[in-house]
């Protein structure tokens, strides 16, 4: 065989093999492209379904939140949960409605993927953006130390909510434009910033002490709001989280120890309500 014809040959090779490792490469990526995103349980329902009066502001699905982007995993702002909590909400929203309020929620299921996403902004120790109005008053380096993100949450077991009340008739909450100028979650209601909610005292997912419940320097009319939440939802089988007035979890869990991780979107709640 001449030389040519074994460069050829070898040329022809090289050729095929980039041919097959480029084939290989497309059908590995047509695969991950192909493979189905994770579905919720039969037992999960969007709230909207089960009562359409109670307003959502899903702030993880703006860049209105600690981290000052959407975070991953909310598709659409909707609010997701088991259908015992989703019921339980419903009748207390039938109680506060009679009272001239109704109930708003800022947080609902949370994917996994989402708190790994707060994870690694955590880690982040030069992302600072939103620190004068969430966390003015703690240093990025103890948000774990001090319990403000952890590798696991609750919420990602679908059923707790993080919410407040809002006096009827209430108005569209004002939209946030990143860059905007901030002020601290724990300032004056007429200065922070405004989101239809009562005065509770602190803005939501405010990383202070004075965001616990029952701290004694909230007094007087926030001190009343936080406990009109408080009992009204306690009530009803929901138990608060002392460190968050917002955060409250429905008893017993439909899922105590499954962390889920599908994505905030009704295709992930496809055929079930």
């Amino acid at each position: 065989m001449t030389r040519l014809s074994l460069a050829v040959r070898g040329l022809v090779t090289v050729v095929a093999a980039l041919l097959a490792a480029t084939a290989a490469s497309a059908t590995a990526s047509a695969t991950a492209r192909a493979k189905p995103e994770p579905q919720a349980p039969r037992d999960f329902v969007a709230l909207n379904s089960v009562d359409p009066t109670i307003i959502q502001e899903i702030r993880y699905f703006t860049p209105h939140n600690f981290v000052g982007e959407p975070i991953a995993g909310y598709r659409q702002p909707l609010c997701i949960l088991t259908r015992p909590a989703a019921d339980a909400l419903h009748t207390a929203q039938r109680k506060l409605l009679r009272q001239g309020y109704s109930l708003k929620v800022y947080d609902c299921y949370r994917p996994q993927r989402a708190v790994d996403h707060f994870v690694r902004w955590a880690k982040d120790l030069d992302d600072q953006r939103m620190k004068t109005e969430f966390y003015p008053n703690v240093d990025k380096t103890r948000l774990f130390a001090d319990g403000y993100i952890a590798e696991k949450s609750g919420h990602s077991r679908g059923s707790t909510v993080d919410l407040t009340i809002v006096k009827l008739p209430t108005k569209p909450a004002r939209p946030y434009h990143p860059g905007q100028p901030l002020a601290p979650c724990f300032a004056p209601e007429d200065e922070r910033f405004p989101d239809t909610s009562v005065d509770m005292g602190t803005g939501y997912d405010c990383f202070d002490t004075l965001s616990h419940t029952l701290d004694p320097r909230v007094q007087g009319e926030q001190h009343a709001n936080r406990l009109l939440l408080k009992n009204t939802l306690e009530d009803l089988g929901f138990v608060n989280l002392a460190e968050e007035w917002w955060h409250y979890t429905f008893k017993p869990e439909s899922h105590p120890d499954t962390y889920f991780d599908f994505p905030v979107s009704r295709r992930s709640l496809t055929g079930h309500n």
